[in-house]
């Protein structure tokens, strides 16, 4: 992961690739990713039982982020 000021200094940086734009996200949005259930329920009790749920909520948000942000096929 890298952190930029700015859009502009994304687009600037030796390493950007067009075409990858659409992974260009917040810091905010990013870090609140660890605040699903996935990561936050880990003490509970039940979390490996329901640890099934908590993935698909994840994956739902990261569905959300773009395709940049989705699982490969299997």
């Amino acid at each position: 992961m890298n952190l930029f000021r700015s859009e502009e200094h994304i687009r600037n940086w030796s390493g950007f690739k067009t075409g990858t734009e659409e992974g260009i996200n917040k810091l905010s949005d990013v870090a609140g990713l660890f605040s699903v259930n996935f990561f936050t329920k880990r003490l509970d009790s039940d979390y490996v039982s329901r640890m099934q749920d908590y993935l698909t909520e994840l994956i739902g948000i990261l569905k959300g982020m773009g395709s940049f942000w989705q699982l490969p096929e299997e």
